[in-house]
């Protein structure tokens, strides 16, 4: 389905009784809402409602040109959730979803139950500039994020995993070479230029931190580091996984998302 907001379109996909707690997930850069997809059972069987929406440029929603903000970012979700009367939701973000949640719980608070923020960070990490310059380099170059996508596999899974999954693994492979060159571009413009460490302290949601023990794209310390600054928050670290740890150790991970769900539902 889709949200026309100014002009522009959001693609969101809502299942679940309109009578249970509203679940919103926002995905990784370069991927969409099918990302969860291991999700989706476990939490409709339990009585959750489901809402899964595309960031500008990537999935069914469409672009913006330039830069952008995880401000703007964490706007759309809430424009969103006022398009379809949702007052409230669990937020669970993976990687810039979590990223954008911050600054959704720090500027949207009210509308939150919980927040589960996940494979992210507090602030653009050093030496990011550098290490990200060949990626937008190939991006621009190209036209495309075709280039892009085997290397990006490589760092959300471990080596085993295009092995145990084929299909699976294909098929994010596809999604992250389908992805929009300006909505890559413009949601690394927000990974480069955002830090939340001097206002997390200020979040009075509940939340929980999740990361893959071998993520090497945001690794564990920087997601212990804000479960610590936000009062209250909670960590927690699933063995064997690395960046899509909700894709690769589905159950780990959905054993720890029902368990926090329901403890704040």
């Amino acid at each position: 389905m889709l949200i026309n907001l100014a002009g522009r379109r959001i693609y969101y996909d809502l299942v679940g009784p309109d009578s249970g707690p509203t679940v919103c997930f926002t995905h990784s850069l370069a991927s969409d809402g099918g990302m969860w997809s291991e999700q989706l059972p476990v939490l409709l069987d339990s009585g959750y409602r489901v809402l899964r929406l595309d960031m500008r440029g990537h999935g069914g929603s469409d672009p913006v040109s330039g830069d952008y903000t995880m401000e703007e970012l964490a706007d759309d979700v809430a424009a969103s959730l006022d398009f379809l009367g949702i007052a409230q939701v669990h937020l669970i973000g993976l990687s810039i979803g979590g990223m954008l949640g911050q600054a959704f719980a720090i500027r949207h608070g009210q509308r939150l139950n919980s927040a589960m923020l996940c494979a992210t960070a507090p602030q653009t990490p050093p030496g990011a500039q550098d290490s990200w310059a060949p990626r937008i380099e190939a991006v621009r170059k190209e036209n495309s994020l075709t280039p892009l996508a085997s290397a990006t596999m490589d760092r959300w899974f471990t080596d085993a995993y295009n092995t145990e999954s084929p299909k699976r693994w294909k098929q994010i492979h596809a999604t992250i070479a389908g992805t929009t060159p300006a909505g890559y571009l413009g949601c690394a413009a927000a990974i480069l230029n955002f830090d939340f460490v001097e206002q997390l302290p200020s979040i009075k949601v509940p939340t929980l931190v999740v990361c893959g023990a071998d993520d090497q794209g945001t690794p564990p310390a920087g997601n212990k580091r804000i479960a610590e600054l936000i009062p209250g928050g909670r960590y927690e670290e699933v063995a064997q996984a690395r960046h899509f740890l909700n894709v690769e150790r589905p159950e780990a991970f959905n054993r720890i998302m029902l368990s926090w769900l329901n403890a704040n539902r």
